[in-house]
């Protein structure tokens, strides 16, 4: 699986939220530490850095799947 979230303390819907918004939009760590506390969230701006780093790799090979050109297998 490439978004293995076992073992961790937030949902995988919460990980790869932050993950998705840190690539999609010029947001610091600490916006979206900033941005999970306003949703009731207490979490460190290291734990979505460490989440970046873990999940990125996978996300980039799942969009780069999605852009392949229609007709390739």
């Amino acid at each position: 699986m490439l978004f293995d979230t076992r073992g961790h303390c937030f949902e995988r819907q919460i990980i790869m939220l932050h993950v998705r918004w840190y690539l999609s939009y010029k947001l610091s760590y600490r916006d979206l530490e900033e941005m999970a506390a306003e949703r009731g969230l207490d979490v460190d701006h290291i734990t979505i850095y460490r989440w970046v780093i873990k999940f990125t790799p996978g996300v980039e090979k799942a969009v780069r799947r999605l852009k392949q050109p229609p007709g390739r297998s």
